[in-house]
């Protein structure tokens, strides 16, 4: 299975600060059935950015030391890119990085709202080929005061992510029920861990899976784990008909 979320590297944000906390957190990854991946530390964020220097200098370092050690999962470059309104040229000069070298890039939106100026980036993303995932859209106050929102967003091209802890009710029930709402309606691609680390922001990778599959959504589950496989191979994402009123019905592959 590839986690294609995750904050690893230590002493950049909020996730690890040290290099043992990040190898403890590697090997439940292991525990958990994790196979890949992908870093995703916080960039241009108001209070961490993480540059691309420090992240693949710290991705060469961890990979010998889990080859070392024998762990049998493989670590992978990426961003969680924090919106801005320079965000395509940070694209273009590489300081914003896409998920393992793909054309996927994992977007954070502030936490408590939508930008207006949101669907031109996306659009504008797009025109470059680059194709954004919005990061834990369920626990985004405005959408969660309106789910709408976020349907606006996949309509104009974006993708979504839901977070394990998010579906394993670690945010509480509201988060929860949300969780599901957007994936019964089709408006999740993809999934992740969002792991910090092992206390306060742990995995929970199973135990989200195990509730889909609780309420029936093993299907669905399936695809969002085939996708996170594509986003590795950098091939087009399998996208479900979504669910919700005045929203054009349609089945494709994108890329």
């Amino acid at each position: 299975m590839i986690d294609m979320h995750s904050h690893i590297l230590f002493g950049v944000d909020d996730g690890p600060k040290t290099i043992e906390n990040t190898m403890r957190m590697l090997e439940q990854a292991v525990a958990e059935g994790i196979t890949d991946m992908i870093s995703t530390s916080h960039a241009f964020n108001p209070h961490f950015h993480v540059s691309r220097e420090e992240i693949e200098g710290q991705i060469a370092l961890l990979t010998d030391v889990v080859t070392a050690a024998g762990y049998p999962v493989t670590l992978h470059t990426g961003q969680e890119v924090r919106l801005c309104e320079d965000l395509v040229q940070k694209v273009e000069t590489k300081e914003a990085m896409t998920l393992a070298n793909s054309r996927y890039l994992l977007l954070e939106l502030p936490t408590q709202s939508v930008p207006a100026y949101t669907v031109n980036i996306i659009q504008s993303l797009l025109e470059k080929d680059i194709i954004p995932i919005i990061a834990h859209p369920e626990r985004n106050r405005a959408i969660a005061e309106k789910p709408e929102r976020l349907e606006r967003l996949v309509r104009h091209g974006a993708l979504a992510q839901i977070t394990a802890g998010s579906i394993a009710g670690h945010f509480g029930r509201n988060v929860q029920k949300l969780s599901l709402q957007l994936v019964e309606a089709n408006l999740i691609h993809t999934y992740g861990s969002d792991v910090h680390n092992l206390d306060t922001r742990p995995f929970l990778f199973n135990e989200g899976l195990d509730y889909l599959e609780k309420k029936k959504h093993h299907d669905i589950a399936d695809i969002l784990l085939d996708n996170n496989e594509r986003i590795l191979k950098d091939e087009p994402l399998v996208l479900l008909e979504p669910k919700t009123p005045n929203f054009k019905k349609w089945w494709q592959l994108i890329g």
